[in-house]
């Protein structure tokens, strides 16, 4: 009976080494271990030098952009001149933001240039009228463009303020001679040339598939300004300027 037990305690004994063994290896492993959590996403040497490990994630590096240009030291000239030429200055603004989004050296593919995009044709017209050389730098461009909005604004004297800031909006973008093709199109159709939704309707029907209309309307059978197939990007523009107006509405008042 002795032998039995003695037996059966070195195993005990046995058993009880193996598990201390065993525990301790498990504490050992987990020491040593640093969870997932733990470990930086991005290497600090891979990291421009003017950004911090804390600014960019290899989740958001991709989609990092510069800071978007602000109109603060322009708001001052915009001023003046919508002043000058009795016009609401946040509107001028607004014409700015689409035209250049505020990027003074900006040039488009069909030649205009400057914050307020301005023609090279419509600064042989205004140079006279204005008394400046030139509308590249930023000063010119903005007299110029504020003094060409005016101009078209007074055209529509005759519509509701709303419609009326609407037509000279397309016809800055299109060109007046567009739109006063539109409006003929308008009238012969009985609706009113002053009210902007009617003329919105009526751009398309510049382009030249509608021919058989233009007969209709004038003598030389097509439009005085050409065929016109950018209606699109006309209407977008009006829309997209009076969505910038209300953004600067909020933010300046």
């Amino acid at each position: 009976m002795a032998v039995i037990e003695t037996h059966v305690s070195r195993k005990l004994a046995s058993r009880m080494s193996l598990l201390v063994l065993f525990a301790f290896v498990v504490s050992t492993l987990f020491a040593c271990y640093k969870p997932p959590s733990s470990v930086s996403l991005v290497s600090k040497k891979s990291l421009s030098p003017n950004l911090s490990s804390t600014q960019v994630s290899l989740d958001d590096a991709s989609s990092w952009r510069e800071p978007p240009l602000t109109p603060s030291k322009y708001k001052g000239i915009v001023q003046k001149y919508a002043n000058k030429y009795d016009l609401d200055w946040l509107l001028v603004l607004s014409v700015m933001k689409q035209e250049s989004q505020f990027k003074p050296n900006a040039v488009s593919k069909v030649g205009a240039y400057g914050l307020m995009q301005i023609m090279p044709v419509t600064q042989a017209e205004l140079s006279g009228k204005l008394g400046v050389r030139e509308a590249r730098t930023p000063y010119n461009n903005i007299k110029a463009g504020t003094f060409h909005l005016r101009s078209l604004y007074r055209i529509f004297r005759d519509a509701s303020q709303e419609d009326r800031i609407r037509l000279s909006l397309a016809a800055y973008n299109a060109g007046l001679g567009r739109i006063l093709d539109a409006r003929q199109i308008v009238a012969y159709l009985g609706q009113d040339p002053n009210d902007w939704k009617s003329v919105r309707k009526a751009l398309p029907l510049l382009s030249k598939r509608y021919y058989t209309l233009h007969t209709s309307v004038w003598e030389d059978s097509k439009p005085p300004s050409g065929y016109f197939r950018n209606w699109k990007q006309t209407t977008r523009y009006v829309d997209r300027v009076l969505e910038h107006y209300d953004e600067f509405s909020l933010a300046y008042n």
